[in-house]
This record gives C-alpha cells, sequence and structure tokens, in this order.
C-alpha cells in the first residue's frame, strides 16, 4: 500500500526553507555608515528532515545567512519563505511565533543565562511558549537526562564545562519541539572530545528526523552532514545535493502550521509574571550595592510622605483644637460618618434643645440649606435657600432693612412667608423692595415679609446678599425633607463670649458622644475659623506635595537610570530571551516588573521606616496623625513611580535588535 504522501512527486513538496534573490545590506541611509551588501542574491531550498551544513570562511556571510534564517534578522531584498509563508509578511510577535514553534538555537557562545540554572535555562522557551510549570519542568528535566546532565540541572553555566554547556544549549533548542536545529559552529569552542559528543548528538536528532542547519567554517564537521552548503563572499558557490528534493520530508518532524503565528495571543499573564518577578528578584540580589542606593531614593520618597503628611495633620488637629479661643463665638455643629466607617449620624431637634440648656450656650439655631429654584414674574433664578429660625438677625449681627423678619410664631405655624437678601430684592423687583409681595420657591407661594442688610461678600467671596429666608419649620417642610421629620441639616450655636467658646464645644461634644454613642459628627467654629483652618490645610498640603514630588522624582529618575544599566548589563540576556521566543511586549512587561518590584521594596521599607520614625516623634510629644490614605497614597505613588520611570529603559529593551543584542557583552 502506497501512502498519499509517497505517491506525490518530490518536485510538489514544498520546501520548508526557501531563499530567492536573497540580500542583506548594513550601513547606509540615516546611520550614517557607508553601505555593506554582505549577501549577494542567495537562493536556497531545504527541506524538511534535511542536515545541512553551511560552510564558508569567516566574513563568508554565513552567520548572516543564520540570522536571517532563524527570524533573528530580515533581509534586505529577496523572498524568504518557510513553509510556502513569505516571511516579510510576518510582525514582530509573529517572528517570535516562529522562533519559539520552528527553531531552536544552538551557539558557538552557547548563549546561556549566567544567572539561571541548567534547568531554568531549558525551562524557557516553553515559558514564552505558555506551557504550564509542572508539565515545562518535568520535560526540561528529562531533556536534561536524556543528554547525560541529570545531576547538573541546577548548577548554573558557570559551574559547567564547555561541552555540558553545549548540551542545555541543545537540550534549550529541544525544549519546545526544535523541529529545525540552527547551530552556530556548535563545537568551536570545544575540545576534539566534547565536540565529537555534540556532533553525535545532532546526528541523533537528524536521525529521529529533526532538520539540521549545521554553520561552520570547519570543512571535516561540515563533511558529517547529508548535505553541504558552501557560501564564499556573500553568495552560494557550492551545493552537494544528489537525491531528489523533498525525499526528505516523508521522515521529517512535523513543521508547526504557520497560520497559528497570527492567532498567537501571548503567554499566560500569571506565568509570564511570574518569571519577571523571579527574574527581578534575582537580578536585584545578584547588584546588591546598586540596588540599595536606587531603593533609597524610593525609600526618603515614601519616608517624607508619610512623616511630612503625619506632622500636617497633627499640626492641622492641633489648630483645629485651639481655634475655640480665638474670640470667634459661633459654632456649627453637623453631621458626618465616623472614621472608623458607618453611616452618617443625625443630630435631632432634642438634642439641639438639649445643646441650648449647656452653661455658655447663648442661643441656638437648627438650619437646613439647599439652593431653591425661585421665581417671581417672568424671573427665575437658583437661590442659597436657608431655613432658620427668629435667631437669624441676633446670632449673625444682622438686622432686617425693611418690613420685618419671620416671628417665632410663624415659624411654628409653617408660615409661608420669606425675608429675601438685598441682591436678591434687586434682582427680581429693581428698586422697590418687594415686601408683601409673592414668590414660588420650589412649587411653593411664600410671601415676601423683610429684606435684610447689605452685608456683602465673605473673605471666602461668597456674597451673603444672594440669600432667600424662611421659617424653619416651612422650609423642612415644604423644601427640604431630610427623612427625619425636622431633623436640621446643621445647627448654629453661640457662646456666651470667646472665653467659653473652648468649653462649649467640649461640652457639646461629650453630650453628643454619649447619645450617640460614637463620633458620627462635627463642631466647627464660624466661618473665621473655618477659613483659617482651611487655609493652613491648603498652605500644608501644598508644601507636603512639592516635598513628596521632589523626593518621588528623585526615587523614580534613579529607578530610571538602575534600568538603563540593568539593560545594558543585560544584553545578551534579552537577545537570548529574544533568540528562544520571546515577544516584544514579554521583555516589555519583564523590564516594567522589574523596576515595579524594585519600588515596592522601596516603598514597603519606607512605609515601615515611616511609621518607625513617626513612633519616635509622637515620644518626643510631636503631634502627628497617621493616615492609613496618606501611607496608600506614599506607597502607591512609589509603584506609580517604577511604573513611570521603567516604561523607557524597558521599551528600549523590547526593541533592541536580536542580532546586536546576542553580540553584547
Amino acid at each position: 500500500m502506497v501512502s498519499e504522501a509517497q505517491a506525490r512527486p518530490a518536485a510538489a513538496v514544498i520546501p520548508l526553507i526557501e531563499l530567492q534573490g536573497l540580500r542583506k545590506r548594513f550601513g547606509g541611509g540615516l546611520s550614517g555608515q557607508p553601505e555593506v551588501e554582505v549577501l549577494h542574491g542567495v537562493d536556497l531550498r531545504i527541506h524538511a528532515g534535511e542536515f545541512v551544513a553551511i560552510v564558508g570562511q569567516s566574513g563568508s556571510g554565513k552567520s548572516t545567512l543564520m540570522n536571517i534564517l532563524g527570524c533573528l534578522d530580515r533581509a534586505s531584498e529577496g523572498c524568504y519563505r518557510f513553509n510556502g509563508l513569505d516571511v516579510a509578511e510576518l510582525g514582530a510577535d509573529e517572528l517570535a511565533w516562529l522562533r519559539r514553534e520552528a527553531f531552536g538555537f544552538v551557539f558557538q557562545g552557547y548563549h546561556l543565562i549566567a544567572t539561571d540554572s541548567a534547568h531554568e535555562n531549558v525551562e524557557m522557551p516553553a515559558i514564552y511558549a505558555g506551557m504550564g510549570e509542572a508539565a515545562r519542568s518535568a520535560r526540561a528535566a528529562a531533556l536534561l537526562a536524556r543528554l547525560g546532565l541529570a545531576d547538573k540541572m541546577h548548577l548554573r553555566p558557570a559551574q559547567l564545562s564547555g561541552g555540558q554547556q553545549q548540551r542545555v544549549s541543545i537540550a534549550r533548542a529541544l525544549m519546545n519541539g526544535g523541529r529545525i536545529i540552527l547551530a552556530d559552529e556548535p563545537t568551536g569552542a570545544l575540545d576534539s572530545k566534547s565536540g565529537a559528543e555534540v556532533m553525535a548528538l545532532l546526528h541523533e536528532l537528524a536521525d529521529a528526523g529533526h532538520t539540521i542547519i549545521l554553520i561552520t567554517h570547519d570543512r571535516e564537521v561540515a563533511a558529517q552532514a547529508q548535505r553541504i552548503v558552501e557560501i564564499r563572499d556573500g553568495q552560494i558557490v557550492g551545493d552537494s545535493l544528489t537525491q531528489p528534493a523533498g525525499a526528505q520530508a516523508l521522515a521529517a518532524q512535523p513543521v508547526p502550521d504557520t497560520a497559528l503565528a497570527r492567532e498567537d495571543r501571548g503567554t499566560p499573564w500569571a506565568a509570564d509574571l511570574r518569571e519577571a518577578f523571579r527574574s527581578a528578584w534575582r537580578s536585584m540580589r545578584t547588584h546588591r550595592s546598586r540596588t540599595a542606593l536606587t531603593l533609597l531614593g524610593i525609600v526618603i520618597g515614601v519616608v517624607s510622605v508619610i512623616v511630612m503628611l503625619a506632622i500636617g495633620m497633627g499640626a492641622r488637629e492641633e489648630v483645629v483644637a485651639r481655634m475655640g479661643s480665638m474670640g470667634v463665638t459661633l459654632m456649627y455643629v453637623g453631621n458626618r460618618s465616623p472614621q472608623g466607617g458607618g453611616p452618617v449620624g443625625v443630630v435631632t431637634l432634642e438634642e439641639v434643645a438639649a445643646m441650648e440648656k449647656l452653661p455658655g450656650v447663648t442661643r441656638v439655631m437648627p438650619m437646613a440649606r439647599d439652593p431653591a429654584m425661585v421665581r417671581y414674574g417672568n424671573v427665575a433664578w437658583e437661590a442659597d435657600t436657608i431655613a432658620a429660625t427668629d435667631a437669624w438677625p441676633e446670632i449673625h449681627d444682622w438686622p432686617v432693612a425693611e418690613g420685618r423678619f419671620f416671628t417665632r410664631a410663624e415659624d411654628h405655624d409653617l408660615a409661608p412667608v420669606v425675608v429675601i437678601g438685598d441682591k436678591v430684592r434687586e434682582r427680581f423687583f429693581g428698586e422697590g423692595s418687594g415686601v408683601g409681595q409673592q414668590m414660588l420657591i420650589g412649587n411653593t407661594p411664600f410671601m415676601v415679609v423683610g429684606v435684610m442688610s447689605i452685608k456683602g461678600a465673605d473673605s471666602t467671596g461668597h456674597n451673603r446678599d444672594d440669600v432667600v429666608l424662611v421659617p424653619y419649620r416651612s422650609g423642612i417642610l415644604r423644601l427640604f425633607p431630610v427623612g427625619r421629620r425636622f431633623d436640621p441639616h446643621y445647627t448654629v450655636v453661640q457662646a456666651a463670649d470667646s472665653g467659653s467658646v473652648h468649653s462649649v464645644q467640649k461640652a457639646i461634644e461629650a453630650l453628643l458622644r454619649q447619645r450617640h454613642g460614637r463620633e458620627d459628627f462635627y463642631v466647627y467654629n464660624s466661618a473665621a475659623r473655618l477659613l483659617a483652618e482651611a487655609e493652613a490645610k491648603d498652605s500644608m498640603t501644598l508644601m507636603l506635595s512639592l516635598i513628596a514630588a521632589v523626593s518621588l522624582v528623585v526615587g523614580g529618575i534613579g529607578v530610571m537610570n538602575v534600568m538603563l544599566m540593568t539593560v545594558k548589563d543585560r544584553t545578551r540576556e534579552i537577545g537570548i530571551r529574544i533568540a528562544t521566543g520571546a515577544r516584544q511586549r514579554d521583555i516589555l512587561r519583564q523590564f516594567i516588573t522589574e523596576s515595579v518590584l524594585l519600588t515596592m521594596v522601596g516603598g514597603t521599607v519606607g512605609v515601615v521606616i515611616g511609621l518607625v520614625i513617626g513612633a519616635v516623634l509622637v515620644a518626643w510629644s510631636v503631634p502627628m496623625v497617621f493616615s492609613a490614605s496618606a501611607i496608600l497614597l506614599a506607597f502607591g505613588s512609589a509603584v506609580a513611580t517604577g511604573l513611570v520611570f521603567g516604561f523607557m529603559p524597558a521599551r528600549t529593551a523590547a526593541r533592541l535588535d536580536p542580532v546586536v543584542a546576542l553580540a553584547g557583552e
């Protein structure tokens, strides 16, 4: 019985690799270097299962040809088809897929990552292929055992002989299948015995159906191949192919489906992140001094944010605590959520009545306030509408200019009356007083009974004459329903004199704390106090923000500097990762992860040191308030610094030319 593949004419078999008129030039253009053509119109066909030796002297172009065959470099001109697919049409990630799934590289210089064990070096291509951790570990161990390195797999390259390192590189080439082995002078750096062992391994792989492309200048080594292609001065000058093209394909290893290159979705996020963190941590340990100096900048930045914000908040709290004795007689009592979380508190009218009975309290006025649409005739305007009691003029020292203020009886009877500010009068009635006229507030008619005297703008720029005042109960019922009947939005408390403000404030706080069982309220002094507090807070925040910004920028510059040095130091490692199938985004993610890990470590150390310094300052009676949000802000800013300042070095690493990177030191 003859199979379909055996019955097919040999000429009909698509070559695994087909080069037509391939040229490669270096220099020229914007480089400023003279243009040099290394390959001059190379034509070559290699079929699956062949053992081909490309032989030539140094400078003949054989290594350049190998880089193009292995998709590490692109041709300047001509066509390269892999299994019928034009490689020129593939993007960077698709070329990475091809290197990962089809090729396995065996270099003269081994190109193993010095900080990784033999086992980790072999595992690398499978990481970028998305193989599970257990599966790739087992496969790497099996490959090393097959090559006689079962007892060496946890050693690093420097602890292995040259022959052992080359066997590790062969195992790595086979990790994802290694259908095509590209061996660049695999015996060049080995003694004769080790070289013979490596060639024996290549023969075994060829017998198993792998396509072997051997690059060498040694004709004795080349003679061991089934086919010898001679290259000289960038041109093929000899080819020993004697059997019909494509006959070898019948026993060859299966070639990856190139259509899958366009469907590659990349390495699983978790696996890639684990590898990136492992590599980052190892790099930090290897360069301890440099890492420590870089961390110092991040630590200083985080410590400055935490300590300075704690000092600033402590100073502000101290100012707030003492401002009650600054001669201001008014306090504002309102609702808020407790600091530990929970529902907003409610100060009731019963508690307002209880506050009025406290020693040192002269007047207490519940209030509700909200913008409301006011209409008169054809004029409509959203005014600052306040529901208050008849104590308003006395508490605020603000007399009525025309008409009268509403009475306590009108407040009790829910009378629809209103007193307006001078700006409101001018807006709706022009030169007239408006007293006796009816206005719509919301959808409710109110009669104007008075106009307040001109008060002018306060220190914040808000014009206090743009106000509409209604009786408290009428406002609550008709305009400001709050869920609890007649409970105020906030309450104004007037102390007898400036000397009793502090004691009155403490008495109010004690009363409400006793009734509520928690601090879900606030007690503020008058508008002047609030303004002073806001100004102090703004100034402190601005100063601390500048300090934190400068510190973190300095730390970020240190991160960028160390990452640029890391990229330079690990150029060859980057080239190795690219050669084994890493995509640009894999390299980008790895180095960004390293910079983030660096700043995370610095941020953690900074938080610990900041808290220790804070504890020492507290022991020295320095007022400090530590905030979880400030600590998270400091840590988050450090991590963000790693992302921002680590991006440029990471992008530089991701865009390295594979050939240049592999040649780096």
